[in-house]
């Protein structure tokens, strides 16, 4: 009988949901709901059905994914993109990996890594029942019944009973205009298009083969020549990045004949926009929804996130509010599709905030910048237990460090220093150092860097346990 691999596509840059979600940190990284991570749970999902998945993400975002793994307590492949090629290529990656790895007639389920469906066993059902379908040589395609004419989804079109259980599929409408969408939803047989699919890694390659064989040629020559490292596998990166970027639904499905679908009844969401979000947060009698310290006064239908600090709306309506450590979002509510434009504007202008957030996550932990000034900059470093920084020099900056929580193993040149709780050392400029936590609990230091240039770029690093540069 046929195994099922979830395959997990961690791609995408979610500028919709700015500025809680920026292309260091994508929102399928971000905690959203129950404190957890769009990612950790379609990982805890797809472990009803598998523990082994494939994940395949940019490299930017590895150890990012890895957490995420350990948290949702799966196991599995890393497949690092060296650039972004939409989901073809992704999907392409996956298929040629399992094929190399596995039987031929184990089925790859390939989901988004940032949609919420909140019955997990509902889901498992559904994919259950497609076996047949994709055992036979199907794609298999998951359609949602749609609750209002949306225009920011694509739709299915839904034919004819097929004798292995599921539904033909007529063809497939891309994001359609107001009254298109409403035409849709009326006819009774147009189902939203979620992007999850079902099939052999070997249908797929056929498909690929037969509709984007130039997709499919740059894909294998990327796998020919890829290394891995533990868990992380890295496609060689010039043929990877020779390969044109397309969706699977433009590549394939659009084109492909044995096509099938299954409807999925239950609770569904892409998380694409603030509104989305605001709808996982219970509302009080007038329709305001609060996320953390925020207040809504004398308001209507007025959505606050504000998990750091009081964030106070007063006679508003149909708002939503959100706000970061560095960044702020006041948006009305029938705006929220144009929060892209919005981060493409900031771009434009070099604004940092449009791309990265203070507080950057590390391999190791992570660093919040808290002051900024010419010649200075105050960090807050947090370091995992067991984790350790690059052994580094920098050509540019000297730095102070004070411990505020936990042990810090200091190197600074040939000596090695013990530091706990209120206790501090000088880095001078062009001195090779490192930090270590050797404790079982999270190290936490503020870092004062002084000198001439302070960016993220003059780090020399000899040795780094996460095999960075």
């Amino acid at each position: 009988m046929s195994t099922i691999t979830p395959v997990i596509l961690c791609g995408g840059s979610g500028t919709r949901l700015w500025p809680l979600s920026r292309k260091s940190f994508p929102k399928q990284f971000v905690p959203l709901i129950g404190n957890k991570s769009l990612l950790q749970l379609t990982l805890e999902r797809v472990a009803l059905l598998s523990k082994q998945v494939i994940c395949v993400a940019s490299d930017e975002h590895r150890f990012l994914v890895a957490e995420a793994l350990q948290a949702a307590k799966v196991q599995g492949r890393v497949l690092l993109e060296p650039a972004a090629r939409n989901t073809a290529a992704a999907m392409a990656l996956a298929a040629l990996s399992a094929a190399s790895a596995s039987k031929s007639d184990d089925l790859l389920l390939f989901c988004p890594s940032d949609h919420h469906i909140p019955d997990a066993a509902a889901f498992a059902q559904v994919v259950q029942q497609g076996l047949t379908a994709a055992q036979a040589g199907a794609i298999v395609t998951f359609g949602i019944s749609p609750t209002f004419p949306s225009t920011a989804y694509g739709y299915i079109r839904q034919g004819s009973a097929r004798p292995d259980g599921a539904f033909a599929v007529e063809g497939f409408t891309e994001k359609p205009a107001q009254a298109k969408a409403e035409a849709l939803l009326l006819s009774g047989s147009a189902l939203w298009n979620a992007g999850i699919f079902l099939c052999s890694a070997q249908t797929l390659l056929t498909a690929l083969g037969q509709h984007a064989p130039d997709i499919l040629k740059a894909c294998e020559q990327a796998m020919a020549s890829a290394t891995q490292d533990g868990s992380f596998v890295r496609p060689q990166a010039q043929a990877f990045e020779a390969c044109r970027s397309d969706s699977i639904d433009y590549a394939v499905m659009e084109h492909h004949a044995n096509v099938a679908m299954l409807p999925f009844a239950s609770a569904w969401s892409d998380v694409g926009s603030w509104n989305a979000v605001a709808d996982h947060t219970p509302a009080d009698a007038q329709g305001n929804r609060i996320h953390g310290q925020g207040l809504a006064l004398l308001s209507n239908n007025t959505f606050v996130h504000a998990p750091h600090r009081p964030v106070v709306a007063l006679g508003t309506q149909d708002l939503l509010i959100i706000d970061t450590p560095d960044a702020l979002l006041v948006a009305a509510s029938s705006h929220v599709e144009q929060v892209k434009q919005v981060v493409a504007r900031l771009d434009a202008d070099n604004i940092v905030q449009s791309v990265q957030h203070r507080k950057v996550a590390r391999p190791w932990g992570a660093y919040d910048s808290v002051d900024v000034g010419e010649r200075h900059q105050v960090k807050r470093i947090t370091v995992r237990p067991g984790a350790k920084l690059s052994l580094q020099m920098h050509h540019h900056r000297a730095e102070h460090w004070i411990v505020v929580k936990g042990t810090a193993l200091v190197t600074k040149g040939e000596e090695q220093l013990l530091l706990t709780e209120n206790q501090s050392t000088y880095i001078p400029l062009g001195v090779t150092h490192r930090l270590e936590n050797p404790g079982k609990t999270d190290l936490e230091l503020i870092e004062v860097q002084t000198g001439s240039y302070l960016g993220e770029d003059d780090i020399v690093r000899f040795e780094d346990t996460y095999g960075r540069g």
